[in-house]
């Protein structure tokens, strides 16, 4: 039996994670790490209310056999890039460093699909250099996942998305364009969910293609 913790739990790919874990029977607990009080109806989730400026006070709750980091956000949402790096590049990075110093041995991260530390996008640069900084912890086991656009239920309205995914399944046809097609946070939080109960290799990263399920 193990113990699961999600990192980004309110978010499309966390939520659908949380769902897909309860009803697996080897997961015995989940710790469900959110910034508000969240409920849950299964006695298996654990909802960690915690405070991301100060993740060293709440170091006890990163301990179990996966992280799950599904956190992000975007310029719009945070403000500016600065404040979206601080939520997707060093609080996933700080809570992935108390994890491996509790002994976690599984990481999971959901990146990008254009994740490169030499990208002249920010954006794609900041994603290269979260799965470089994390690929340096003791993890026994990291998965990195690379979806493009994260289609779904979304609990604000984004306006460009939404745009997206109804222009993109169609121009994503052509060969040069299709690792950005989109993909829903259902299928991803499927791979995960599958990627964590097998055996696998040590570093692995899924791409767009690898990460579709059908």
């Amino acid at each position: 039996m193990k113990k699961a913790i999600v990192l980004g739990a309110t978010g499309l790919v966390g939520k659908s994670l949380i769902r897909q874990l309860i009803n697996e029977e080897q997961i015995e607990s989940i710790i469900a790490v959110t910034r508000r009080p969240i409920e849950y109806t299964s006695e298996k989730v654990i909802n960690a209310v915690i405070n991301f400026e100060k993740l060293d006070d709440h170091k006890d709750i990163f301990t179990g056999d996966m992280l799950f980091s599904c956190l992000g956000t975007t310029v719009k949402q945070a403000g500016s890039y600065q404040k979206q790096r601080r939520v997707d590049f060093d609080y996933q990075y700080k809570t992935a460093e108390l994890a491996s110093q509790n002994g976690v041995a599984h990481y999971l991260l959901v990146s990008s699909s254009g994740a490169n530390a030499n990208s002249k996008s920010p954006y794609f640069q900041m994603k290269g250099e979260l799965e470089n900084a994390i690929a340096t912890l003791p993890f026994e086991k990291i998965s990195l996942f690379q979806p493009s656009l994260l289609t779904g239920e979304r609990e604000g309205f984004r306006l460009g998305e939404k745009i997206a995914s109804f222009v993109l399944p169609t121009l994503c046809k052509l060969p040069p364009l299709k690792r950005y097609r989109p993909i829903s946070g259902n299928e991803v939080a499927k791979k995960m969910m599958a990627v964590s109960l097998s055996s696998g290799t040590v570093r692995e990263k899924f791409t767009l293609d690898e990460v579709f399920t059908q």
